[in-house]
């Protein structure tokens, strides 16, 4: 698997495109049945909120606070819940090929095999326990508590398939209850906290979860050509758009 090094954005909308450009591009090579595997990291310098692709804005999101702090409100291309992002939060985007058979040919089981592959990776980082909780969180259990440190969504298409998340570092915490109402659906393990009381940073080094997740998925650094065209394409017709995110 090749990790690829992602071009500085030049606004927030850019880092979502990448996430399907580069989907798009492994959906259309020819080649090896690992063509088009990748793995890459981006986190953003400033906030921004972000509503999976199926979610209502005015549901999940402050609105008001978001255009009082000048927010700006986005939309991916996976499901999944509304994350803030912003310094502190690091991102990962991971597009693997669909083989005929095995746990990636369905959403439980992909759910299933890449969450415990990353849990076990990660729990090396540091002394609390790291679980897997809901469908796709990952928690650090702390004084008995059940922290949410990861959140994750997956797209598919035929041949390949998009599985991507955020991991909190050193974020702003108070963010995210400034910017995001109590959210539509929530996992069992929450049992009604607040944003506050729910989330937690982990205190990890970036470079240092970069390389063990690279080492978690064999990923080698590697400067193949990005899908330019796909990513601009996707940028006129979607990403630039308000009707899109709104």
């Amino acid at each position: 698997m090749d990790w690829i090094e992602l071009p500085e954005a030049a606004n927030p909308q850019e880092w979502l495109a990448w996430d399907e450009a580069l989907l798009d591009a492994a959906e259309t090579a020819k080649g090896d049945d690992d063509t088009g595997e990748v793995l890459w990291f981006w986190e953003s310098s400033a906030p921004f909120v972000v509503v999976g692709y199926g979610q209502s804005v005015d549901r999940e999101v402050q609105v008001t606070d978001c255009d009082t702090l000048s927010v700006p409100i986005l939309r991916r291309c996976s499901g999944g819940g509304t994350v803030v992002q912003g310094t502190g939060c690091l991102n990962y985007g991971l597009v693997l090929r669909i083989p005929e058979e095995g746990p990636l040919t369905t959403i439980a089981g992909t759910n299933q095999w890449i969450m415990e592959r990353q849990r076990a990776a990660l729990s090396a980082l540091g002394d609390a326990p790291v679980v897997v909780r809901g469908h796709t969180d990952l928690a650090l259990v702390q004084a008995g508590r059940e922290l949410k440190f990861s959140g994750n969504a997956q797209r598919r298409k035929r041949r390949s398939l998009l599985f991507h998340g955020t991991i909190l570092l050193h974020f702003e915490l108070s963010l995210i209850s400034r910017l995001l109402r109590p959210p539509s659906w929530a996992p069992e393990y929450r049992a009604g906290r607040s944003h506050g009381e729910f989330v937690v940073n982990t205190g990890w080094n970036h470079r240092t979860v970069q390389e063990v997740l690279a080492t978690c998925w064999d990923a080698q650094v590697t400067r193949r050509p990005l899908p330019r065209a796909a990513f601009q394409t996707l940028m006129e017709s979607r990403y630039s758009r308000p009707d899109w995110h709104r």
